[in-house]
Order: C-alpha cells, then structure tokens, then sequence
C-alpha cells in the first residue's frame, strides 16, 4: 500500500511537471514564431525594397552612361541601351509600388517616378537632335541646360528613396528585435515557475521516500551479513583445494608443453628436409632451365649485335640524304636571295614577289637548321650503337662463365638431395615416437585440468558469493545515507 502511495504521488508530480514543460514549451514556439515573423518582415523589407531601390540608383547611373556615349558616336546600340535601360527602371519602379505598403515610401517612390519622367522628357528633344547631327564638331550645341538640373533632380529622387527603405529596414528591426526581447522574457517567467515546482516535488517526494525506505534496508542488512559470513567459510576451503590442483596442474602443464616442443621440432625438422629434398630437385630442373635460356640469350645478343650493325649502316645513309636536304636549303637560299634582288629592282610590282622571296628564304634558314640538328641526332645514334655492340660483347662473354658455373651448382644440389633424403628417415622416426608420448601426456592434463577447473569454480562461486554479500550491505548503507535516515 506504501509502494503504491509513493507511486501515485511520483506520477502525480510528473505529471504535474510533465504539463507545466508543455506549456512552456507551447508558449517558446508561440514566442519564436512571432520573433521569426518579424524577422521575416525585416528580411523581406531589406530584400525586395531595398534591393529594388539600389536597382534603380543603379539603372539610373546605366542609363545616363549609356545616354552620354550615344551623344559621343551617334551609335544606335547606346540608343537602345538607353531605351532598354529606361524600360528597366520602369519595370523595376512597377514591381516596387506592387510590393510597398509603407505610406512614407510609396510618397518617396512617387517622386522617383514624377523625376524620370521629367528626365525623360528632357532628354527625348536632345536625342532627336542628335539624330540630325553628322558633325562631332557641332556636339557642344546639344548641351542643353535642363538637362544638368532633371538628371541632378532624378539622383536625388533615388538616394531619397534608399535611405527612407533602409530607414524602414531599420525600423523593422528594432521592432522584431523587441518582439524577441518580449517572448524571452515570458519563457523565462514560465521557466522560472516550472523550476519551483519542480523543486517543491522533489522535497515532498524525497521526505516520502526516506521514511518508506529506510524500514526496508534495515532487514537487507542483516541478511546480508549472515550470507557473507557463510561465504566465507567456503571460499577458505575451495581455496585451500583449488592450491593443491594447480600445483598438480602446472606441473603436467609443463611436461605436456615439453612433449609438444619435441613432437613439433621433430615435425618441422621432418618438414624442413622434406621442403629441402624438394627444393634441391627443383634446383637441379632450375639450372638446366636456366642453362637453355642462358643459349637462348646468347642467341639473341648476336641477334642484337647483327641489327645495331644493321642501324649503323642506316643512319649512314640517313646522313647522306641529310647532306642532299642541307645542299638543297643552301641552293635555295641562294635562290631566295637573288629572287629579293631582283624583286626589288621591280619596283613597286616586284614587291609582294620580295616578301614570297624572303619567306622563302626564311623557310629554307629553318630546313638548314634542322638539317644540322638531324646530323647531329644521327652521330648520337652512331655513338649509341658503337656503346650498344660493346656492352652486349661483354655481356656474351659473361653469359658463358655463368654457363660453366651453373654446371658445378647442379652436382651440388644432386649431393644435398642425397644427404637430405636420409635426414628425412631419420626425423620422422622420431616424430613418431614423440606423438605417443604427447598423446599420453594430454590424457593426464585433461583429467588434473577437469579436477581443477571444478574446484577453481567453486571457490570463484564461493569469493562471488562473499563479495555479493557484502556489497549488498554497502549498498544498503549506502541507500541509508542517501534517503537521509543514517546507518543502522
């Protein structure tokens, strides 16, 4: 019935606590809504309006450049630009009177409109003169003196207006910025309050739970005490067992690890002249392999020494048609020249012919050029080959001592196979006799480790027991101290 009054009063002020986070927390959404609105307000303000305004500061500006540059070259493309500027900054103008709900901008927006349509007109007889005009001398006469005053009237239309929008964008502002201050104030009010409350449910439920639970812990206690006087008693004699079997254990241990070391170095020694026979009769095919293709490669450099031969002999003629082309490129050269002197002797007929000449002469310079570049291209690949044919000699001549070496390598791999295949007889005798006697060795670990294991449990079961028994106790304490009525 205790447990069940204590519940009910843990519910209830949950639940109470429960409803007042609820609240708070509909009346944070509620606050930040609002804060978000007004901020949106602001945004949009700065935004659309604001950008709006610039816009048209700075199609105003595109437009007085594109004017002034018309009145320069007459050109139709800045007539256009400037009409297409003007269309603009009207289409901008419409979109701001669409958007704006302030009384003071839309005044500020009516004068910005009421100036380009004085600029405008200003400008329209100023244009159509200009149209007349093929004289830039006579442009000084289209410098009519409205026109200084409308452009002068229209800017300051325009920066009006930027500051009024950037007025109301401040001013929005600090309105949101108030609303904001507000809804922080009320969360922390509701804050405040849940706080208290929850404060004056805790006490109630802490006097509560320290008066219901300290009967409780009173009887833990001496249960637990008796529980871990019992455990005691048989923990100190699994200890005393447990001491005797690991001795036993240990020692089969090691004779069983010494067993496996021997049956396993027996094993690997068996393996290791098995591997060994193996690798000597792989050694013997290897060499004869390698004898062939020792043949085979010797074949081959007299293959290579026959072809550098051969390119040897092709960059020799190669040199010979070098020899023609630079003979050829000095000829017309020569050619090139006279052709220039007489093309200048032409006089102005002769001259388009002198440049034909002279490229001429240019392109053979370049053939010259390579001409000996190529030469010496074919000399580096002479001395190549020269260099190649040396190597590969020598290289011939190493082939063969290494042919002679192999030869006493394989009688040495025959006699190791012979001297490996008795070491294997030998070691697998030995790992035989080393299996049974580890066989044997684990059937005796197997039971000591039966005999111990049961006894390691029932002194592990019996130390659990006692430090169960007596961290209950401790915890009961402990849940004494925590309630607030003190240990018994």
């Amino acid at each position: 019935m205790a447990a069940r009054n204590f519940g009910t009063k843990l519910a209830g002020g949950v639940g109470i606590t429960l409803v007042l986070t609820l609240v708070m927390g509909a009346a944070a959404v509620a606050a930040l809504s609002i804060v978000v609105d007004a901020k949106d307000d602001a945004i949009r303000v700065a935004a659309d309006e604001l950008v709006g305004a610039e816009h048209l500061v700075t199609k105003t500006e595109s437009r007085i450049s594109d004017y002034r540059g018309y009145l320069l070259n007459g050109s139709q493309e800045y007539l256009d630009a400037t009409n297409n500027d003007r269309q603009q900054f009207l289409a901008v103008l419409a979109d701001l009177k669409a958007s704006m709900t302030d009384a003071k901008s839309l005044q500020l927006l009516d004068a910005v409109a009421d100036a380009e349509a004085a600029h405008a007109a200003v400008l329209q007889p100023v244009i159509e003169r200009r149209k007349t005009m093929t004289d830039l001398r006579n442009i000084s006469q289209l410098n009519a003196s409205e026109v200084a005053p409308a452009r002068a009237t229209l800017q300051k239309a325009n920066a009006d207006l930027t500051a009024g929008v950037r007025a109301d964008v401040e001013a929005t502002r600090k309105a949101s910025s108030a609303k904001a201050t507000q809804s922080i104030v009320v969360i922390i009010v509701l804050g405040g309050a849940a706080l208290v409350f929850g404060a004056l449910v805790a006490w109630k439920l802490s006097r509560d739970l320290r008066r219901e639970v300290g009967a409780a812990v009173g009887h833990i206690q001496s249960s637990s005490a008796q529980l871990e006087a019992a455990a005691a008693q048989q923990a100190s004699g699994g200890q005393d067992q447990a001491s005797a079997m690991n001795e036993i254990t240990t020692t089969i241990s090691e004779l069983l690890i010494t067993s496996r070391q021997i049956a396993d170095s027996a094993q690997r020694v068996s393996t290791i002249a098995e591997e060994t026979a193996e690798a000597a009769r792989n050694g013997d095919a290897t060499i004869e392999q390698t004898r062939t293709s020792i043949s085979a490669i010797r074949t081959q450099v007299d293959q290579i020494v026959q072809h550098m031969l051969a390119l040897g002999e092709k960059s020799q003629q190669i040199g010979g048609v070098v020899e023609l082309v630079s003979e050829l490129a000095e000829q017309t050269n020569i050619l090139a020249i006279n052709a220039t002197i007489e093309a200048s002797g032409a006089g102005e007929w002769g001259r388009r012919f002198a440049v034909v000449a002279e490229e001429i002469r240019k392109l053979a310079d370049r053939t010259a050029g390579s001409a000996k570049e190529i030469r010496a291209l074919i000399e580096d690949v002479r001395g190549a080959v020269n260099t190649t044919v040396m190597a590969t000699e020598i290289g011939a001549k190493s082939v063969d001592a290494g042919s002679r070496q192999f030869d006493d390598a394989t009688d040495s791999f025959r006699r190791i196979a012979h001297l490996v295949a008795t070491t294997n007889d030998a070691t697998r005798e030995i790992e035989l006799s080393t299996k049974q006697q580890t066989t044997a060795v684990e059937q005796v670990n197997v039971a000591a480790s039966d005999t111990a294991r049961v006894t390691r449990e029932t002194e592990a079961s019996a130390v659990q027991t006692r430090q169960t028994a007596a961290h209950l106790s401790n915890l009961s304490g402990d849940l004494l101290d925590l309630v607030g009525t003190g240990r018994r």
